[in-house]
């Protein structure tokens, strides 16, 4: 009611202040100002009562108050406060009823004045106990729940309780992370380029008295380039549940260079081989295990299953190239697969402290086990065996800082361990290849650009850390959700 009657108390002010300048024309200036401080007074006690009735509501609304004990006098102080404010004063000009008054933060600070609406500066008289509710006022004011809202609804939903994140933010969760949940469909496609350059020191001979090698010594060099173009197609199940399917294309090409052309150690001679072949199709499942507050970090879980759809590294024949180096062997195609099936657990959390996101994972890979017609590399030799991959245990970690609500940059540490592979004969024992144990590391460094809403360009440069690592892997990725 008392915010209802403000825009009528309005009018009844503009009403007055004419009715009252038209009486101060006839009287002596010490009159006029001892009628104007009246005037001042009974407004401000007019402004103090519906300050406090003001108050009452908002702390009714937002359930800080007493709702029915506070609420009824203040609605009775308005009735009286809007009756009086119609009725003349006691030296006959009517009392004006002010717009509701804004707390002023500054009001008690040194050189401050009110003035009023006949120009007269004053400094009106605060009534007993008026203060503090002005200050209680000035917290209620500013904390007023908007129209429409249910009281007691403040933090009290779970998604009222996440945390919000700008479009850069949602960009890294998308690559780093998993992915979001809240769009139903998602297509990234991606293109990188993997490089690797080996190098090793060949030695064809034997050592005379265990301490003179006889024979040649050559220095071999690979160097290989693998393009790869991916399309990874996810689809959000629920608000926790979603799926993909990733489909590889590859393109690999090496190039093999030797010494020991014409018998000459220092004389080099090089071929090439290339392939092209769809790659290894794999599923994933996710599922949001908590979602992020603040307190808790965001927690995802996932299962990929990777079937061998690539071109399988066994059985591929290595031929002798140029007859005039018995040293330089080339395989005939080049594998664009493991020839495995294999499952992965993972699970990675991710939590925000604006600007900078942090995250991390950890994975489990089990190789499953395969019996091939033939391993052997050699022509004309056919040779039977059941393989077994290690187990790879992968973990990483990184953070992302997004220095703008479109860009952010990412730096990410990985380390994947994978012990020796084993193979056994056909009524055999298992035994281990040598040589074929790995310790994979690598630094990876993003940045990311969110084009619009729903298209994002995701660009990254990974740096191998151990021999058994790529030396480095560009690429970009243009994720786009419906």
């Amino acid at each position: 009611m008392a915010l209802a009657a403000i825009p009528a108390a309005v009018m009844l002010l503009a009403i007055s202040q004419g009715a009252g300048a038209q009486a101060l024309v006839h009287q002596s200036l010490e009159d006029r100002l001892n009628t104007l401080m009246r005037v001042v007074d009974e407004q401000q006690r007019q402004i103090n009562s519906l300050e406090r009735q003001v108050t009452d509501l908002q702390m009714a609304q937002r359930g800080r108050g007493l709702p029915g004990a506070g609420a009824a006098p203040a609605d009775n102080g308005a009735a009286a406060d809007s009756t009086a404010a119609q009725q003349p004063g006691a030296d006959g000009l009517p009392v004006p009823l002010p717009p509701l008054a804004q707390i002023n933060p500054n009001a008690n600070a040194p050189g401050s004045s009110t003035g009023t609406a006949t120009g007269v500066p004053v400094t009106p008289p605060v009534p007993e106990g008026a203060s503090a509710k002005a200050a209680g006022t000035g917290g209620g004011t500013g904390g007023a729940p908007s129209s429409g809202e249910a009281p007691g609804a403040i933090g009290q939903t779970q998604k009222a309780a996440e945390p919000a994140r700008t479009q850069a933010e949602e960009a890294v969760v998308q690559r780093e992370h998993a992915p979001l949940f809240d769009h139903k469909l998602t297509l990234d496609w991606g293109i990188n380029d993997t490089y690797y350059d080996r190098r090793q020191l060949q030695l064809s001979g034997f050592l005379a008295l265990d301490a003179i090698f006889l024979g040649n010594i050559n220095l071999g060099e690979t160097k290989s380039h693998q393009v790869m173009s991916d399309l990874d197609v996810r689809y959000g199940l629920t608000d926790r549940i979603s799926i993909d399917a990733d489909v590889p294309y590859m393109y690999r090409t090496s190039n093999f260079i030797v010494g020991g052309a014409g018998g000459s150690a220092s004389t080099m001679s090089d071929a090439s081989a290339s392939s092209h072949a769809l790659g290894d199709v794999n599923f994933g499942l996710y599922y949001q295990l908590l979602k992020e507050t603040g307190n808790l970090p965001d927690v995802v879980a996932s299962l990929r299953v990777k079937a061998p759809t690539g071109t399988s590294p066994f059985g591929i024949k290595v031929v002798q190239v140029d007859a005039n180096n018995t040293n330089l062997v080339a395989p005939t195609k080049l594998p664009t697969g493991t020839g495995f099936w294999n499952i992965t657990g993972g699970v990675s959390v991710l939590k925000t402290y604006d600007p900078v996101v942090l995250f991390g994972s950890f994975s489990y890979t089990y190789n499953v086990s395969r019996s091939f017609a033939d391993i052997s590399s050699v022509v004309g030799q056919t040779q039977p065996a059941t393989v077994k991959l290690g187990d790879v245990i992968q973990f990483g970690g990184g953070v992302a800082l997004a220095f703008s609500d479109k860009d952010s940059a990412s730096v990410a540490y990985t380390m994947a361990l994978e012990p020796a592979t084993e193979t056994k004969a056909p009524d055999g024992a298992w035994s281990k290849v040598p040589g074929s144990e790995t310790t994979a590391s690598a630094v990876t460094f993003g940045l990311n650009h969110v084009v619009n809403k729903h298209l994002t360009i995701n660009g990254s440069v990974s740096i191998g850390l151990t021999p058994d690592t790529p030396n480095f892997v560009v690429g970009v990725r243009f994720p786009y959700t419906f």
